[in-house]
């Protein structure tokens, strides 16, 4: 009992006389008072408070934009600027199933189309960083059959590889093709064993944007984990994270349940590549990629040197002042007329389109997931360069598409 009181009294002490920073450590889920306006982390992060002074300014100058650029009847989705774990700006709007007229909230899953690379990639960062993996591995280490030697992890995640394109298996097989089979990951790659199809350019000679990569590196997962994609990316982001409104979709039993994706007021129908993942077919909220990304401060999460490998460029190398590049699953932007680099992802899968904009240099976040077809959530790259990095650079116009104008009667 004495020895518990002289606990106590030395921890007070040792709180009232240490030296306050100005910083605060986020407490991991569960340990902070319930503050709808405030998202933790579950790795410890140090970041400093958020004035009200500053959350007035930059709140004004988002509810602005967000209502000229992405609200509209045509925007269905969620939308969420953090900084710090202390949420700025939120809103959800539309349906997640209009037949139902069950809403989208703070809690509704969304697809993430190819935003989910970022988390694919950065589940194989893991595996690197418990020396599980190595960026540099030849695929065919893991994957003996895979018919190009050369292929590295490295270049399937930087999309160096020169892999042709899983859409483009149709035209290059023909009448071999089989229109009515839902494809597997493990299919992808049995049929490019099968048919060893040419490479679309040697191996990192140059850059191509190919969702097979991510189709590959999802199967490396499994190999070097033992688990399906599923359960590895559980194991790996997810869980660790506190992330529980993310998964991957399952084509056998989540069609009915997911929230659907719409082109207008049409239901966008399943094809023959909706069973496939790792470049797709990760649903998530804006709340559970703000955990994600906070978690990137930490060191316990990542290293600091291997996420400044994803960050920085390959795709560019031999261009003087590039425009875009792209790291290990990050696409950037370098902003005139000082070529600031900013890092996101975006993404479009049938009427899904997403945007993932982490500010680094801010620790802000800023995320704007869609289920009804428009280019609106890009728009997110204008807000952030105009608010965060003072570049009045528009990066992403949010014009109606040709499905809000026909809509509107023109």
């Amino acid at each position: 009992m004495k020895f518990t009181l002289l606990a106590f009294l030395l921890l007070i002490t040792y709180f009232f006389s240490s030296p306050k920073t100005g910083e605060e450590t986020t407490a991991p889920i569960g340990q902070k008072p319930d503050d709808s306006l405030h998202i933790s982390s579950t790795f410890p992060i140090k970041m400093g408070k958020v004035s009200e002074a500053y959350i007035a300014e930059k709140k004004h100058f988002i509810d602005s934009f967000y209502n000229k650029n992405i609200n509209s009847p045509f925007y269905s989705g969620g939308f969420i600027v953090v900084k710090n774990g202390r949420v700025l700006y939120e809103d959800y709007k539309g349906f997640s199933n209009a037949k139902t007229g069950e809403k989208i909230t703070a809690t509704t899953p969304i697809h993430l189309a190819s935003v989910s690379k970022v988390l694919t990639a950065t589940a194989i960062l893991r595996l690197v960083q418990q020396d599980n993996i190595t960026l540099d591995q030849k695929v065919t280490d893991w994957l003996p059959k895979f018919p190009y030697p050369n292929t590295t992890i490295r270049t399937l995640l930087n999309h160096r590889s020169g892999l042709q394109h899983y859409s483009k298996f149709p035209e290059l097989m023909k009448k071999n093709w089989n229109k009515s089979k839902i494809l597997t990951n493990q299919d992808v790659f049995n049929l490019m064993v099968q048919n060893k199809f040419k490479l679309i350019s040697p191996n990192n000679t140059r850059f191509d944007y190919c969702n097979t990569n991510y189709i590959i590196l999802a199967l490396i997962i499994e190999k070097a984990t033992g688990l399906n994609y599923r359960m590895a990316m559980q194991e790996l982001v997810f869980k660790p994270l506190g992330m529980k409104n993310t998964s991957v979709f399952n084509y056998s039993t989540d069609k009915e349940t997911s929230s659907k994706s719409y082109r207008g007021n049409n239901i966008f129908p399943w094809d023959q590549f909706d069973d496939l993942y790792g470049d797709k077919n990760i649903y998530s909220t804006p709340r559970d990629l703000v955990k994600f990304d906070l978690a990137t401060y930490s060191a316990d999460f990542l290293k600091p040197e291997l996420l400044q490998q994803a960050y920085s460029g390959y795709s560019a190398l031999k261009v003087a002042k590039p425009i875009k590049d792209y790291g290990l699953g990050m696409r950037m932007r370098f902003l005139p007329p000082t070529s600031e680099k900013m890092i996101y992802h975006n993404g479009w899968w049938h009427g899904n389109n997403t945007s993932f904009v982490p500010v680094r240099k801010d620790t802000v976040t800023v995320v704007c997931l869609g289920n009804k077809y428009s280019n609106r959530p890009y728009s997110t790259l204008s807000l952030v360069s105009s608010l965060f990095y003072k570049k009045k650079t528009e990066i992403e116009t949010p014009v109606p598409t040709e499905q809000e104008l026909q809509e509107l009667g023109h």
